[in-house]
């Protein structure tokens, strides 16, 4: 997959295009208690965005310099190191 982040400028002003690597962030998140038009209880996430990543090949810094970031992203969190020994224990399962 691929994730795109484009700056909120005019498109006169963008720059171009960046392949990136995702930059080492993270939000503070905090949640806002709100009523719907029905009075309904619903909640907006909100929070601080801390970057402390100062690279320049980060989508956080291709943004703030007026570029498109393009970061080639995935989802395997598999630890593929365990999966032969787990594979070797006994699990007093007969099938």
């Amino acid at each position: 997959m691929i994730n795109v982040n484009i700056p909120d400028l005019p498109e006169s002003k963008i720059k171009g295009v960046k392949v990136c690597r995702q930059a080492m962030a993270k939000w503070e998140e905090e949640f806002d208690e709100r009523l719907d038009p029905n009075k309904r209880k619903y909640y907006w996430l909100t929070g601080k965005f801390n970057n402390h990543d100062k690279g320049q090949d980060t989508d956080e810094w291709a943004l703030a310099n007026g570029y498109i970031s393009l970061v080639p992203v995935q989802f395997d969190f598999t630890a593929h190191h365990a999966i032969p020994f787990l594979n070797e224990l006994d699990y007093g399962i007969q099938g």
